[in-house]
């Protein structure tokens, strides 16, 4: 099991982001959260097998049709066990 930060940016707001990467995410068995940042990216964490989150990563830097990625952060942190994906406000 692996944990990633990671923040997008782009136009990431206002498209669709945040709920297309809770579907993207479940659908790889990926356990976290997204949220909207104030600067107009998207933070997510997310923890699962180190291939399933490898994965997550690579459709974070495509994200969904309406989403135009300029870079992608992505650091290491510790496990936090979340218990599922979900969409943060």
């Amino acid at each position: 099991m692996i944990h990633k930060n990671i923040q997008i940016f782009g136009r990431v707001q206002g498209v669709g982001f945040r709920y297309s990467a809770r579907i993207a995410a479940r659908s790889y068995g990926i356990k976290g959260y997204v949220r909207n940042m104030p600067d107009g990216s998207v933070y997510l964490e997310a923890e699962g097998p180190e291939k399933n989150v490898m994965e997550f990563v690579k459709w974070c830097r495509k994200g969904p049709d309406f989403a135009y990625i300029d870079h992608v952060n992505v650091a290491t942190a510790s496990l936090e066990n979340y218990e599922s994906f979900e969409v943060r406000f």
